[in-house]
């Protein structure tokens, strides 16, 4: 059964939307145009490009024509599989309130017009102020919502009503030419047919015949690696729990049972959202004395959890503190810098030519701020400390060698403002410890000074550290699919260590999730086994088996949870349509290739500037377009810090004037 419009969900049709549950009327002008896109997939980024669409409308209008958009997704439009509503309460975003948004400002620089619009915490204060009308039924979102401010981490329930919210006002921004049909189905393939039209195949039977597509499906899981495929068959062999990675809002533990010891490899974002749904999740609540301490009350339902990594610390928490030095300004590491870089190499090697520049950045923004925004901590003014650091060479910092520890040990006076990145980036390495109680009173005082650093105001060095990193990214962003990267770079750095090394730093937990981590810490329910974990199998005895460098034992558990999200590849994706996409051959998986070199990325190719997919041929597909994390764009969230020129939004402004442009050429 081919449609126009296939089906679709329920929805209404209220004067002033765009979203209708049945097909329109044919149109009686005998010359009308009629065209047609579908999106699949309809989560946040997905929302911003259908934005996108409405900003530009006027400008690529033409007489008579009609434009029907699909939006594919089994979950709700906006919000999508990430952000639904239907969650758990006690899961939050990893960002403030005040540095989440959806909209363009006067700071994004973009062809389309810019529409600006409220921030999380601006949209939460109009609805306050009844500005905003939106159902609440929940009474502890609604408190949630009252009490919110700027600097609050709103949970993921409470930011997919904002997204829905997204979603309603870029339906009702569109011009009256435009209907979009939303589909709560999976689509399963897209198939070229002899005139060029697209012909999307859903689950239900049904098929979409329209002019032009859009992949836009976020986060994918894959079938398991060699590694995780091993361990689920050991798991299995032994009746023993594995977890290999996953969305934690999805991931099934419910067969760990109460004082199980887990082994849990990895202290990221995905591990504290484990943790929370496996103490407060299965009943523990905390408490605070009247000194302020925090204590954990178990329920008597929690596993014991066992947490290590390559590090063996958890991710640096968020910022609270504020910047009250000089302005921080790009000064080693600028657009024209990196341009001229990649003017001047034939091939870039991101860790010889431009990680040493970046190492540079940050610690200057970090000590800028310590000289100038607290000299009562330095012995020397920012102008001696400056003009010694600018001479040293980017290696140099970045190695921390003998010249920068002098500066520093004779000008900061007190030891925890002394930031050298080879000890910030494994501060366990090197280190071992006599007990396991010494490892773990190690690591509650490394939390301990972390919370320290990143939420008294007299260390706010420390935001200078993440503003220099954060424009350093900013600067990077842009040039992150440029060809004159050499394919090894490409794979172990740009598409490796690096993302991983940011967030680390500047993609942390609230603050007050590593305060629970202490509490949990002292009652027991989690212990720290310590960095560069490797984890093996015992047949004989039917266990898990846990070392770290740090402590000479081994740690043995019936569970293992590997927390971190599925690496996504697209040649292995667990998406039917991603899949088909590569094994028909109109889509490509991405291949870094130089000479001596070669890998799969695991990422879809797709065409720089407007995203379209590139088949097995090398051909850019006319139709096609493709945007999100498992493509070869660079790596963006869907939405992002107001007044940062959000390369996300952008790059849904170009996808968008793309399309309305190939609809123009259709006729």
């Amino acid at each position: 059964m081919s449609l126009d419009c296939g089906r679709t969900a329920e929805a209404g049709t209220a004067d002033g939307d765009r979203l209708f549950a049945r097909r329109p009327p044919p149109d009686s002008a005998p010359d009308a145009r009629r065209h047609s896109i579908a999106i699949i997939g309809a989560g946040p980024r997905s929302v911003g490009v259908l934005e996108r669409l409405a900003a530009n409308a006027a400008e690529f209008r033409r007489p008579g024509e009609h434009i029907t958009v699909h939006l594919i997704d089994p979950f709700p439009p906006g919000a999508g599989r990430i952000w639904r509503y239907e969650q758990s309460p006690l899961l939050k975003l990893n960002s403030m309130a005040a540095d989440v948004t959806m909209f363009t400002d006067a700071s994004s620089t973009m062809e389309g017009p810019v529409r600006p619009g409220p921030s999380l915490i601006e949209w939460a204060e109009r609805v306050r102020e009844g500005e905003i009308e939106i159902v609440i039924d929940d009474p502890a979102l609604r408190s949630e919502l009252k009490h919110l401010t700027g600097g609050s981490f709103a949970t993921r329930r409470l930011q997919s009503l904002y997204l829905d919210w997204f979603y309603q006002e870029a339906l009702r921004a569109l011009p009256e030419n435009y209907r979009v049909y939303s589909h709560t189905e999976r689509a399963l393939r897209v198939d070229d047919l002899d005139s060029g039209t697209q012909r999307v195949v859903l689950d239900s039977g049904v098929e979409l015949d329209v002019d032009v597509v859009l992949y836009s499906l976020g986060h994918n899981g894959s079938t398991p690696e060699r590694e995780h495929s091993a361990l689920i068959d050991f798991a299995a062999r032994h009746e023993l729990f594995y977890l290999p990675p996953a969305f934690t809002t999805d991931a099934d533990t419910r067969a760990l049972a109460p004082h199980q010891r887990v082994i849990v490899r990895g202290l990221g974002l995905a591990a504290v959202d484990l943790t929370v749904l496996l103490t407060e999740g299965r009943g523990g609540r905390y408490e605070r004395s009247a000194e302020g301490d925090l204590r954990y009350l178990p329920s008597g339902r929690e596993p014991v959890l066992l947490l290590g990594s390559r590090r063996g610390v958890p991710y640096h928490s968020k910022i609270s503190s504020k910047i009250v030095g000089d302005a921080l300004t790009p000064t080693f590491f600028t657009p024209e810098i990196v341009a001229r870089l990649e003017a001047e190499h034939e091939s870039l090697d991101f860790v010889a030519d431009v990680w040493p520049l970046i190492a540079k950045e940050m610690l200057w923004a970090y000590y800028r701020e310590l000289f100038t925004g607290h000299p009562e901590r330095t012995s020397i003014s920012w102008q001696q400390f400056s003009a010694e650091f600018t001479e040293l060479e980017p290696q140099a910092v970045l190695a921390a060698d003998a010249r920068l520890r002098a500066l520093v040990e004779r000008s900061v006076i007190d030891p925890i403002d002394r930031l050298l990145l080879p000890e910030f980036d494994r501060p366990l390495a090197g280190r071992t410890f006599g007990s396991e109680g010494e490892l773990q009173a190690a690591l509650r005082d490394y939390i301990t000074a972390d919370l320290t650093l990143r939420t008294v105001q007299q260390h706010s060095a420390t935001l200078g550290l993440f503003m220099g990193l954060l424009t350093s990214l900013f600067t990077l962003s842009p040039f992150f699919d440029s060809p004159v990267w050499s394919a090894e770079s490409r794979v172990r750095d740009l598409n490796g260590w690096w993302l991983g090394y940011f967030s680390y730093i500047a993609s942390g937990p609230p603050g007050h999730r590593l305060e629970e981590l202490l509490a949990l810490s002292e009652a027991g329910v989690v212990e720290f086994l310590g960095g560069e974990l490797s984890v093996e199998t015992d047949d004989d005895r039917g266990q898990f088996v846990a070392r770290s460098p740090n402590l000479d034992r081994e740690v043995r558990a019936s569970a293992l949870v590997d927390a971190r999200l599925p690496q996504s590849n697209v040649a292995r994706s667990e998406n039917d349509l991603l899949r088909s996409l590569i094994e028909s051959g109109a889509g490509l998986e991405e291949v870094a290739r130089d000479a001596g070199f070669s890998e799969a990325t695991g990422r879809l190719s797709v065409r720089r500037g407007d995203t379209r997919v590139q088949s097995a041929s090398g051909e850019h597909h006319d139709r096609r377009y493709a945007v999100g994390p498992y493509t070869s764009s660079p790596v963006v969230g869907a939405f992002s810090r107001p007044r940062t020129n959000a390369i996300a939004f952008r790059e849904n402004d170009r996808v968008a004037r793309a399309i309305l442009a190939q609809l123009g050429e259709l006729g």
